[in-house]
């Protein structure tokens, strides 16, 4: 049995996992870019993702993430490498639910 000495059970590595509160996708960090940027996006249920980039036409230019994915915090880094500048447009769609964030790529 547990006696409390020690970390309990559904710990890992001395901290409780976190789970968010609700589906957050954070702005890209940094913004503008030149021409790699971080996206973070957060999920509290387990869910299929799809996480893509898409020009100012919406146009769709790069899946990043697709397929099913754990609750929790992601970071996905996008190279901007191969694209013009310009404003972007970064779309998370999670089950029915879509969200966007403007993105800046600056050459």
């Amino acid at each position: 049995p547990y006696d409390g000495s020690d970390y309990p059970p559904s710990a890992v590595d001395g901290a409780l996992a976190a789970v968010p509160e609700g589906f957050r996708l954070e702005q890209n960090y940094p913004n503008p870019f030149n021409p790699v940027t971080t996206i973070s996006y957060s999920i509290p249920t387990p869910s299929r993702v799809r996480l893509s980039v898409h020009d100012l036409l919406g146009r769709e230019m790069v899946v990043l993430v697709q397929g099913y994915r754990p609750a929790g915090m992601d970071r996905v880094s996008f190279d901007g490498k191969g694209f013009e500048s310009g404003i972007y447009f970064c779309k998370l769609e999670v089950d029915s639910r879509i969200w966007t964030q403007k993105m800046i790529l600056l050459k």
